[in-house]
């Protein structure tokens, strides 16, 4: 099941960013996970199995730009490679594509999972190395919606 994040889930996302660090999250990105989550958070989506949490993802909107970021995509190790980050993906795309205002889609991943997005259809624009902390290069990767 696909939710809008309340704020009764932010202890159980915090769980999720925990048990995916270090390897796909530098642990010094807890405190801008958290920021993020009090301060600019949007569309946030929690992806819930017999009640337990077991991903989230968000989406931000620059509307001068035309543009909206997905944002903060966890899964939980026991799920990954389940087509869950592929669903919760496909899920703010298509709310995406319903939105006239919004022709372009834009996520900034990591070299760990930057071909995920890939075989989503994004394309990979950019990259800088160690951008988030040492290891965790930026991948910026956009998906054209409209021509």
């Amino acid at each position: 099941m696909i939710r809008e994040y309340s704020v009764k889930d932010k202890n159980g996302l915090l769980n999720l960013l925990q048990l995916n660090s270090p390897q796909y999250f530098a642990p010094s990105e807890e405190a801008d996970f958290i920021y993020y989550l009090d301060h600019h958070r949007e569309d946030y989506f929690v992806v819930e199995i017999n009640g337990e949490i077991v991903g989230s993802g968000g989406i931000n909107y620059f509307h001068n730009k035309q543009e909206a970021r997905l944002s903060w995509d966890i899964i939980h190790p026991c799920f990954q490679g389940q087509g869950i980050g592929k669903q919760l993906t496909q899920y703010r795309i298509n709310l995406l594509q319903k939105n006239p205002a919004i022709n372009l889609v834009c996520v900034r991943t990591t070299q760990l999972v930057y071909l995920f997005y890939q075989k989503m259809g994004f394309k990979l624009e950019t990259t800088q190395k160690d951008f988030w902390a040492p290891g965790f290069d930026l991948y910026q990767m956009e998906l054209l919606l409209k021509d």
